[in-house]
């Protein structure tokens, strides 16, 4: 990725010895366009939060868990929160288009960039799959007959044509997809309120917030439990860093970006926390079923089901938003991948309309293996593809945390700018949210649904190890940049 300012003021002066900061490993501009405006990247922000894993995948975790998945997903938010500003701080240091590759490499060695961006591209390729089979699963409320595998089809090339027109398209369509779901999940919390309060509907005089420990207490299938939903937990939160892709084509990233990064734990709370807690007041967590989503069940359990066909409608909009943000970084991840000759060389090339053509070409056309996923097992499409999306998304996190902790060494020494947003807490919030993210790895390790993702894992490290070498042998100085 390249290492240029997106700002125009002349860059601070570079220190000399090992603490000299990466230079670019190509020349001129990025090349992308400053389409992206303020409000389109507040909605990316808040839309990266509001996906399928809490609109989908949280009926698993409320099967498994229990009132309980509330907590788990407060605590997962609070080191979420402390991931975001991690990476805020190095935004606000050197904002680049696709942060976490260019900030993996300059911080922690040329190996770890490389292997940064290949799994981050790797992560949202997954999710795209992920996200048109959750979107083909919410077809079949309409059109049970309906093979899963002829819509996630017709998803993808939809996506993809869209995807070809401008970033500012792109925008605009991520701006109202957000906007749908964020009315649509307040919506449904002043309902659930006006249900428990005044006890309309089928819910009757059952609605209450004693439903949280009215049915075997507040942990239910105990503290095990709970800890068995940490993998789909943090996978509702995979994309919550989209932002940081961003930073190239935004037209404001020293205003916009620390202000979407704050938002991170209010929309936690509202939309997790808030709505989980009204959806299981509403409707006891023994009503719900893995592989529905709690939203359209709740509203269907209480008697309203043209609210249930509403709401179906907003989750197949969020599933479908997230695999629009999918395509659009995984274009930008190949193209700055190859600029940095860690790629194919054509990828680079742009649109003339200023994209990745090429790039997202290359991730749709893998994201296609989804469909052949959904043809073959579309039981369990949802939880194969899952595994492998969180497990890739947590690496993203894993790199920007540890990138965080050495800027702040060498930035406390004097020997890099001070960013101006800096994480509080750090280094121990780091560390905290390091932890937490090896106990997920750690049950992922134990649970039978997840542990595919930890067979392939290795694979996917061998391939990268075997592909870092060939480049190097074949043209090292595309390695040469010392780090910090």
């Amino acid at each position: 990725m390249t290492s240029e300012q997106v700002e125009e003021p002349p860059p601070p002066e570079e220190p000399t010895g090992p603490a000299r900061r990466v230079t670019p490993t190509a020349s001129g501009e990025e090349g992308y366009r400053r389409g992206l405006g303020s409000r389109q990247i507040q909605m990316i922000a808040i839309g990266g939060a509001i996906g399928t894993g809490l609109f989908l995948g949280a009926g698993k975790t409320i099967h498994r868990a229990g009132p309980s998945i509330i907590l788990a997903y407060a605590v997962a938010g609070v080191v979420i929160y402390f991931i975001m500003r991690a990476l805020g701080e190095l935004l606000m240091y050197r904002p680049v288009s696709g942060a976490f590759s260019e900030y993996a490499r300059e911080f922690l060695g040329p190996f770890f960039g490389f292997a940064t961006g290949w799994t981050y591209w790797l992560f949202w390729v997954v999710t795209g799959m992920t996200e048109v089979t959750a979107a083909a699963t919410y077809v079949h409320y309409w059109w049970p007959g309906v093979p899963q595998w002829t819509s996630a089809l017709a998803f993808t090339l939809l996506l993809y044509a869209a995807n070809l027109i401008s970033v500012k398209i792109f925008g605009e369509m991520e701006f109202w997809f957000s906007m749908v779901k964020v009315t649509a999940i307040i919506g449904m919390i002043l309902v659930g309120l006006g249900v428990i309060t005044f006890g309309f509907s089928a819910a009757g005089s059952d609605a209450s917030f004693g439903q949280l420990w009215s049915h075997d207490g507040f942990f239910p299938k105990g503290v095990g439990g709970t800890l068995m939903t940490l993998q789909l937990v943090m996978f509702s939160f995979v994309a919550v860093e989209l932002v940081g892709v961003t930073a190239g084509e935004s037209k404001t990233p020293a205003k916009d970006l620390p202000r979407a990064i704050n938002t991170v734990p209010w929309r936690i709370a509202l939309f997790y926390v808030g709505a989980l807690t009204v959806i299981l007041s509403v409707v006891s967590w023994t009503a719900f079923e893995p592989g529905t989503s709690p939203f359209v069940a709740a509203f269907a359990r209480i008697g309203l089901p043209a609210g249930a066909g509403i709401v179906n409608f907003v989750v197949l909009t969020a599933a479908l938003s997230s695999c629009n943000s999918g395509m659009y970084s995984t274009g930008r991840m190949l193209r700055d991948l190859a600029r940095n000759g860690q790629g194919p060389a054509f990828l680079t090339r742009l649109s003339g309309n200023g994209l990745p053509l090429l790039g997202t070409t290359v991730s749709v056309a893998l994201m296609l293996v989804g469909v052949w996923i959904n043809y073959q097992w579309p039981s369990k499409a949802f939880d194969y593809v899952v595994s492998f999306a969180t497990i890739s998304g947590m690496w993203a996190w894993i790199m920007i945390l540890l990138a965080q902790l050495r800027y702040r060494r060498l930035s406390d020494r004097g020997l890099l700018p001070r960013s101006p947003f800096r994480a509080p807490g750090t280094p121990y919030t780091s560390w905290f949210a390091l932890g937490f993210i090896g106990l997920t790895l750690a049950v992922m390790a134990v649970d039978p649904d997840a542990r595919v993702s930890l067979y392939g894992a290795p694979l996917w490290a061998a391939l990268l190890v075997t592909a870092y070498r060939v480049i190097k042998s074949r043209a090292p100085e595309v390695f040469d940049e010392p780090r910090p």
